[in-house]
């Protein structure tokens, strides 16, 4: 299939691509990244998404863009609150699966290169990782309930976390619309006892360096400096967001016949926004939100404890404070300017990430002039970026952008590569510290298994989406 070029960084998926196409499908990225795209298939995800119901203005993808679940990974779709629907698909399994920035006031050439090994083994201390590990604060009955509800301010209540940690958190880390009794029993068993764990797969907490700084008006707004040290914590809502997703899937698979709704795929499940099924699940996945926030602000008080340790300063007085977090896997109502008005939309983000530009009101107010944080998570041995919105990214993917590196290659094509004990030491070589779980699964998330995070990044800059800010190299890693 010819996509349409439409300028160097914007191309068209025709309409008639997938029979009952309503709206085209835009890809973004550079000639290989959309290469890459239609080498395995995404293309025809963003295709299909374009067949649902009350879809608006277009199906997109982002520059990091991979086959998925049901949307392509890096898919962004909105739809009319009134002729619209929902989709589980469109967010995923790890709802609010995202990233959150810890900067210091430590340098690494002064402060931390002597000791970053004594600092990977105090976080592998701290930080539970790997499938089916518990967490730091297991919670259960009202307590789970409160987090489900509360998201970050049942931490904070029980005096884990800083003063202003709630304020640098997207939607300052709570949805206000959850329904903890749409989320079944068996999503409840399965994350009582992790909030506070890091999981398995592309799941990390790096210790990282500032090693450029592109955007100086921005890196200062954001509190980062060249040779600063930081901490970035990649993790979402564990098991309890997996079952969320795994039943209302299957609910809205089942309602299918009595609503009308025809999809290409049966992972594009989806119900009518205002339908009793799309609210119980709105109301489950916002539930799960809530603790993928709760989770990643737990995480980040086992990193500052580890700090502490090694530094005997408390986390205050090493200036260890949040920079921002904000997820990647959610469906949110918002407002859009749709055909020259102001329109409320429910948008789609499936490894996605909300990048609202200059003066946009949902922003906290040290951010407000230049633009929200975009925290892109590298590859393990790769770098990541801080990137800022452009205002340009409302009318181009309606307030996104890319959410990583995206998958170049399968878990298994990647573990048939290399083992996991001799990547562990060509990362140390590099003078990478490591603290894995499981050497043997490390392989899976091994740098050469992702796209080059820096032409994402710039395709993202190109397309008009978000411009990057900093740099940050890994020093150690803490890996499921």
């Amino acid at each position: 299939m010819d996509l349409e070029r439409l300028d160097p960084f914007t191309w068209r998926v025709p309409v008639g691509t997938v029979e009952g196409m309503r709206v085209p499908g835009i890809v973004y990225g550079s000639e290989a990244i959309v290469r890459a795209a239609v080498d395995d298939r995404a293309f025809l995800q963003v295709a299909a998404v374009a067949t649902l119901p009350g879809i608006v203005r277009a199906s997109y993808a982002m520059p990091d863009v991979h086959w998925g679940y049901g949307f392509a990974i890096g898919g962004v779709a909105a739809f009319d609150p009134d002729e619209g629907v929902v989709s589980p698909g469109g967010v995923g399994f790890d709802i609010a699966c995202g990233v959150r920035l810890l900067r210091s006031d430590l340098a690494w050439s002064k402060d931390v290169a002597a000791r970053v090994g004594e600092l990977a083994r105090s976080l592998g201390r701290e930080i539970p990782r790997g499938t089916g590990t518990g967490g730091r604060l297991p919670v259960a009955g009202r307590d789970l309930d409160r987090v489900l509800r509360e998201g970050v301010r049942y931490p904070l209540a029980r005096g884990i976390g800083l003063e202003g940690d709630e304020e640098r958190c997207e939607d300052r880390g709570v949805a206000p619309d959850a329904l903890p009794e749409a989320v079944s029993e068996r999503a409840r068993s399965r994350g009582a006892r992790q909030l506070g764990s890091l999981g398995s797969g592309n799941h990390f907490l790096e210790v990282q360096v500032v090693d450029r700084v592109l955007d100086a008006r921005a890196a200062a707004a954001f509190g980062l400096a060249e040779d600063q040290v930081c901490v970035m914590i990649h993790s979402g809502s564990r098991g309890l967001g997996h079952q969320v997703c795994t039943d209302h899937v299957a609910a809205m698979d089942r309602l299918a016949p009595s609503l009308g709704i025809r999809v290409p795929d049966r992972q594009l499940a989806c119900a009518p926004l205002g339908h009793e099924a799309a609210e119980r699940y709105l109301g489950a996945m916002h539930a799960a939100a809530n603790f993928a926030r709760a989770n990643r602000h737990v995480l980040a008080d086992g990193a500052r404890r580890a700090f502490e340790e090694v530094f005997r300063r408390s986390a205050q007085a090493l200036g260890l404070t949040l920079v921002y977090d904000v997820s990647h896997n959610l469906a949110k109502l918002e407002e859009h300017e749709v055909d020259g008005r102001r329109r409320r939309v429910c948008v789609h983000r499936k490894g996605a990430t909300r990048a609202f530009g200059p003066g946009h009101p949902d922003l906290p107010e040290p951010y407000r002039a230049i633009g929200q944080p975009v925290l892109v998570p590298g590859s393990m041995g790769t770098a990541s970026w801080v990137l800022v919105a452009l205002p340009t990214a409302a009318d181009r993917s309606f307030g996104s952008t890319c959410h990583g590196a995206g998958r170049a290659m399968s878990r298994t094509q990647a573990k048939r590569r290399q083992r996991g004990a001799d990547l562990a030491r060509d990362l140390e070589a590099r003078g990478i510290a490591l603290a894995p779980a499981n050497l043997g699964l490390l392989s899976e998330e091994a740098p050469y298994a992702y796209k080059d995070v820096d032409e994402v990044v710039r395709a993202c800059e190109g397309a008009g989406l978000s411009r990057p800010v900093a740099r940050l190299r890994p020093v150690a890693v803490v890996k499921g």
